[in-house]
């Protein structure tokens, strides 16, 4: 599995693409806003990343005054290429 593929089981999706156009926001002003990097942002952003901090969680809500629902959500539907385990 490459870096850019989630990992198998992987359902969360974020949506902070659509929280920062809603807002007006630029990923710049929100990684100001929250001091972490556009690099970390854009890795959450596009459905990469593999863990968050609470800390950075925190921080991202209160700078789009958000819950932690609204940012996070769980597909329904597995991602292509998901191998998902088989129940016994």
């Amino acid at each position: 599995m490459s870096p850019a593929e989630p990992e198998d089981g992987h359902a969360i999706h974020c949506r902070l693409d659509e929280l920062l156009a809603e807002r007006g926001m630029t990923l710049t002003e929100l990684s100001e806003r929250v001091g972490v990097s556009i690099v970390n942002l854009s890795v959450l952003k596009n459905d990469r990343a593999r863990a968050i901090r609470f800390s950075t969680l925190t921080a991202i809500c209160r700078a789009l005054d958000c819950e932690v629902g609204d940012l996070l959500t769980v597909n329904s539907e597995p991602r292509a290429g998901t191998v998902l385990p088989l129940d016994n």
